[in-house]
């Protein structure tokens, strides 16, 4: 008989629960990827493409995105330095001539001088500054073609008597060797563009290049010159040089070891110089560089041309044959006005012809 306290209850069962695992009281998606990772386990390892991994495809990406990062870094460099570059004075400017771009070709007159001292070059010398060198490029885009003009060549400076081309500049700074060296050649050279070597700088440029490799075609046993009090020595062949021995490379004026050397030896020496800088230029290593380089090769010239000029002329230096150099031949070394080389005509003719590329 059932009990009397138990009459008109519901008749129902009770069940104890179980607790709930703390998976059970995941949201949904995190169920779903619970249950996904789950599944790669058993499938093996996880494929390309899941977050996190990584892969060929990426580590490229990354590389790329480090490259382009670098590059970006290096023309901001250059185009700010180029920004603080002096520029030529008012007498060179008026002397250029309009016309001539990096791309469609162009013609530059590059000169070296004593004017600006440096840690090589000899701060007690006296009286005006003459051109130590004169090269002349022509340059558009995949091809560069240089002339060297010799500094003790005779020449007809305007408002002064003839005598050796290089007396221009101490008349009359690079306005007036414009346009000597325009009348000097003739026939239709005209000089669009004007870039001044700073000596007190370039050996920076060197050296943030991480030095530089010449073809030395003759042993030089220099006697003392600037400031390289115990002369300048280097052996025959290719040889690996810093930026204040590429200087001294450049300007060495007298070689015992050659007697018979004249300043066509110098000049030519000059264009090695260049080689070697676009050659280090190419190298893989100067990649590491490249923000430092950047930088400096700027701040080594005095030029018209802006950031963009600048970096279209070191592009073509870059992307141009380097090996179409010539340096200006003479007939006579010594027996022209005030001592200068004769040049004829027709060579300089020649010249101007394999310069312009007719």
């Amino acid at each position: 008989m059932s009990d009397p306290d138990d009459r008109g209850r519901p008749e129902y069962k009770v069940y104890r629960s179980r607790r709930r695992g703390r998976g059970l009281l995941r949201p949904p998606g995190d169920l779903e990827r619970l249950r996904e990772r789950v599944r790669g386990r058993r499938r093996g390892p996880r494929e390309p493409g899941i977050p996190g991994e990584i892969t060929p495809g990426r580590v490229f990406k990354w590389v790329v995105v480090a490259v382009l990062g670098w590059l970006l870094l290096s023309l901001a460099l250059f185009t700010a330095s180029a920004q603080i570059q002096k520029g030529v004075d008012a007498s060179a400017d008026r002397a250029l001539a309009p016309g001539g771009n990096m791309v469609t070709g162009s013609n530059i007159l590059v000169l070296g001088s004593d004017r600006r001292a440096g840690a090589s070059i000899d701060k007690s010398q006296t009286g005006p500054s003459r051109a130590d060198s004169i090269l002349l490029l022509h340059a558009a885009f995949g091809s560069v073609r240089k002339l060297s003009i010799p500094r003790d060549a005779a020449a007809e400076i305007p408002g002064h008597d003839a005598q050796k081309i290089n007396a221009a500049y101490a008349f009359g700074g690079a306005g007036l060797m414009i346009d000597t060296v325009e009348r000097f050649l003739g026939h239709g050279l005209e000089i669009n563009h004007l870039v001044e070597v700073d000596f007190a700088d370039f050996p920076n440029l060197i050296d943030a290049l991480g030095g530089i490799t010449v073809n030395n075609k003759s042993r030089i046993c220099s006697p003392p010159f600037d400031n390289y009090y115990k002369g300048y020595k280097l052996p025959k062949g290719e040889q690996k040089l810093d930026g204040e021995r590429a200087l001294g490379f450049a300007r060495v004026r007298k070689n015992v070891c050659a007697p018979g050397e004249d300043d066509r030896a110098r000049a030519a020496r000059q264009q090695e110089v260049l080689t070697g800088i676009r050659g280090k230029l190419l190298s893989p290593t100067t990649f590491l560089r490249l923000p430092w380089v950047s930088w400096q090769a700027p701040q080594t010239i005095e030029t018209d041309m802006g950031s963009a000029g600048l970096f279209g002329l070191f592009t073509d230096l870059i992307t141009g044959n380097s090996k179409e150099s010539t340096v200006l031949e003479y007939t006579c070394g010594d027996c022209g006005p005030a001592g200068g080389a004769v040049v004829a005509d027709s060579e300089k003719r020649e010249a101007v012809k394999k310069l312009l590329g007719r």
